[in-house]
C-alpha cells in the first residue's frame, strides 16, 4: 500500500500554522503590568535588578544564567517561598589581601557579603565579584554600561573549575587503571578504561599518524588524548542538569588554543619557520610581501581553534535551552508536546557535537603539529 506524503505535509504545515493560535502566551495588557512591577521592583530595590515575574522573562533569565559561569550549585528555586535547593562553592579573591567565604552570603546576588571589613557583590549581568559599599550597589557608566567598582582577583572555586577538576579526577582514574591493566594482562586491557580503548587506537592510527608522520607523532601522543578527552568529559558534563557551561566559556577555550599555539610554536623545525618568513619557490619580491601574512597565520589558527569550539558549544546551550523553554510558553498540548519532541532530539545532537568538537579540536591540533615538524627538501636551484 502507497500512502501520499502530500496530505501529511499539509497536516504538518497546519499544525504549525496554528501553534500561536493554540498557545495562550501573555497578553499586551500583562506584559505592561509586568512591565509596571519590574519598574516599581528597580526603583524600590535600588541597585538589584528587578526579578522577572512573566514567563517569558524568566526563561530568558534562566537561559542567560545557564550560559554563565556562577559560584554555587542551584538545582531548582521554589517561587512561592523563594527557597534555593542547591549547595555554595567557595569564593576566593585577593583585594588588599586574601578573603575566603563561602558564596552563601552573597544569598544567590540578593546580598552584599562582607570579608575583613570589606564589601562585595556578584554583577548580575556578567556573573563577576566587585568591591562594593554594605549597600551592595554595583555602578555603572552611562556611556560604555560596565561597572566602575574595582573588581578584585578572583581565584573562586567556580562551577567550571568543579568540572575542570572532574573531568582531570576521571581521567586519571579511567587511564591509570587502563595502563595498570596493560601491565598486568600482557596488553590486554580490562577494567573501565577499556570502553576508551578504541578511542585511544583511533586518535593514534587515525589522527595522530597520518597528520604528524610516524617518526615524530609519539611526542604529541599524550597531548592529543588529554586534549580529546578533556574537552569530550567538559561537553558531555554541559549537557547534564547541573547548568555547567565550560567549553562554551572563551576563557576555557582560550586557554586550550594558547597551549596548542606554544606546542606548536617552541617544537617547530627550521623548515616551518623558514616557509613563514622566506618560503622557497616563490620570487623573492612576493616573499617579502607574503612574509607577515604567513606570520598573522600563525597567530590565526589558535584563534580559530578557541572561537570554533566556544562558538558551537555555547550556541548549541541556548539554542536547547530556548526550545526547552517553549513547552512552559506553550500552553497546549501540541504546541508543548513539538517543543520537547524537538528538544530531545537536539540532546541527540549535542551528544554527537560534544564528540564532533572534541575531534576537531584534537584534529587540527595534530595538523598543526605535522606541519611545524614536517621535513621538506626543496632545491633553490630548480626554482
Amino acid at each position: 500500500m502507497v500512502i501520499s506524503n502530500k496530505p501529511l505535509r499539509f497536516i504538518l504545515a497546519a499544525l504549525v500554522a496554528c501553534l500561536p493560535l493554540m498557545s495562550f502566551s501573555n497578553t499586551e495588557k500583562d506584559s505592561a503590568h509586568v512591565q509596571t512591577e519590574e519598574a516599581h521592583g528597580a526603583v524600590s530595590e535600588g541597585h538589584h535588578a528587578a526579578e522577572p515575574t512573566d514567563v517569558k522573562s524568566k526563561i530568558k533569565a534562566f537561559v542567560g544564567h545557564h550560559v554563565l559561569d556562577s559560584h554555587d550549585f542551584t538545582f531548582t528555586q521554589d517561587d512561592v517561598t523563594g527557597k534555593y535547593y542547591g549547595f555554595p562553592l567557595p569564593v576566593i579573591i585577593w583585594d588588599n589581601g586574601l578573603h575566603i567565604f563561602s558564596s552563601s552570603k552573597f544569598n544567590h546576588g540578593h546580598t552584599a557579603a562582607e570579608s575583613k571589613g570589606s564589601y562585595y557583590a556578584i554583577n548580575h549581568h556578567d556573573g563577576k565579584i566587585y568591591r562594593t559599599d554594605a549597600s551592595g550597589e554595583i555602578i555603572e557608566n552611562e556611556k560604555t554600561g560596565h561597572p566602575e567598582n574595582v573588581r578584585p582577583l578572583d581565584f573562586s572555586i567556580t562551577k567550571t573549575v568543579v568540572s575542570i577538576f572532574a573531568a582531570a579526577l576521571l581521567m586519571f582514574f579511567l587511564f591509570s587503571s587502563l595502563a595498570k591493566s596493560y601491565a598486568k594482562n600482557g596488553g590486554i586491557a580490562t577494567g573501565a578504561g577499556r570502553i576508551f580503548e578504541p578511542l585511544v587506537v583511533y586518535i593514534r592510527d587515525e589522527i595522530a599518524i597520518p597528520n604528524i608522520g610516524v617518526k615524530h607523532y609519539r611526542k604529541y601522543m599524550s597531548y592529543l588524548l588529554t586534549i580529546f578527552f578533556f574537552v569530550l568529559f567538559l561537553n558531555i558534563f554541559g549537557l547534564t542538569p547541573l547548568g555547567i557551561n565550560a567549553t562554551g566559556n572563551l576563557t576555557i577555550t582560550f586557554s586550550l588554543a594558547i597551549l596548542t599555539f606554544l606546542i606548536t610554536n617552541l617544537t617547530a623545525n627550521k623548515n616551518y619557520w623558514g616557509h613563514i618568513f622566506w618560503m622557497p619557490g616563490v620570487p623573492k619580491p612576493m616573499r617579502i610581501i607574503l612574509a607577515p601574512i604567513e606570520l598573522l597565520g600563525v597567530f590565526i589558527k589558535p584563534f580559530s581553534l578557541m572561537i570554533r569550539l566556544y562558538a558551537n558549544i555555547f550556541a548549541g546551550h541556548i539554542v536547547l535551552m530556548s526550545i526547552i523553554g517553549l513547552m512552559f510558553i506553550f500552553k497546549s498540548w501540541i504546541g508543548s508536546s513539538l517543543s520537547f519532541g524537538l528538544s530531545f532530539v537536539l540532546s541527540i545532537l549535542e551528544i554527537l557535537v560534544a564528540f564532533l568538537q572534541a575531534y576537531i579540536f584534537t584534529m587540527l591540533s595534530a595538523l598543526y603539529f605535522g606541519s611545524a615538524v614536517e621535513e621538506h627538501h626543496h632545491e633553490e636551484g630548480h626554482h
